[in-house]
């Protein structure tokens, strides 16, 4: 089995495929405080929920937009299943040229998404991913990641207007019984639900303007399956795309590293 993890700033992801089925997922929070120990720990916990064998795993790939947590994840995994695994960055094999001005700044979940989009759809496409940011990321038809737009994310636009607007109250994060507010925890969700919907839209139809030509808009990430249904333009929602955009790196890196074997043992 492979294991793939997503570290994001919010949460981290873990995935176990059995082939290119996607068999288990795991979530929790992306805690700095937490040791390599304690990840360990926790990880052998939810493989043991599900019944499965820290020896079942025999690959592992990460990716992570926080630096702190790389190298404590990466510890982590060793320690739990024995296993090196692959981090997706600088110098892995990843199929996709990178046409942003430094590469480098480029989240590696950002690439990854796109990676998993444009296998899918293979065509021209926007990555709408709902995480702490709300990300746009643009592929081309020749399967390019030309850039896209970050915005704040549903829950961290919502926290920082609470925090500025003393009579506002948490809501709970859920779809309003219609667009017009009749109390002001319905109005609260609907500019989150549909305030948010209708940003996509807006900014995907900008997107297709400056790039001159239509895309396939997917939407992932933890709260697209609450928002991304009231849009106009996301035809699709997967919330594991990452995940999936990892298992197929993966698979490139081992096929590369299959065939350079193969070349050896040949000369």
């Amino acid at each position: 089995m492979l294991l793939a993890v997503d570290i994001g700033n919010t949460n981290t992801v873990f995935g176990l495929y059995q082939g290119k089925e996607l068999a288990h997922t795991f979530r929790v929070s992306s805690d700095r405080s937490r040791t390599e120990d304690e990840f360990s720990v926790l990880l052998r916990e939810l493989l043991s929920m599900r019944g499965v064998q820290p020896s079942a795993i025999n690959a592992s790939i990460l990716c992570s937009v926080v630096p702190p947590l790389t190298h404590v994840l990466t510890q982590a995994v060793r320690a739990a299943v024995a296993r090196e695994p692959l981090i997706v960055g600088p110098g892995l094999k990843t199929g996709m040229p990178v046409l942003y001005e430094n590469p480098h700044e480029v989240g590696a979940d950002r690439i990854v998404d796109a990676i998993a989009a444009y296998e899918r759809l293979q065509s021209a496409a926007i990555v709408v991913d709902f995480g702490t940011a709300t990300t746009f990321n643009c592929v081309s038809a020749k399967g390019e990641y030309l850039g896209g737009v970050i915005v704040p994310g549903v829950q961290v636009a919502l926290e920082g207007l609470l925090s500025r607007a003393a009579k506002l109250k948490p809501i709970e994060i859920s779809e309003p019984p219609r667009v017009l507010g009749r109390n002001t925890t319905h109005a609260l969700q609907s500019g989150v639900v549909h305030g948010n919907a209708a940003m996509v839209d807006g900014m995907i139809e900008r997107l297709e303007e400056d790039l001159g030509f239509p895309c396939q808009v997917i939407a992932t990430g933890g709260l697209a399956a609450l928002v991304a249904p009231h849009t106009k333009k996301v035809r699709q929602i997967d919330p594991n795309l990452t995940l999936d955009g990892l298992r197929i790196v993966h698979e490139r890196n081992a096929s590369a590293g299959e065939g350079a074997k193969s070349r050896r043992s040949r000369a």
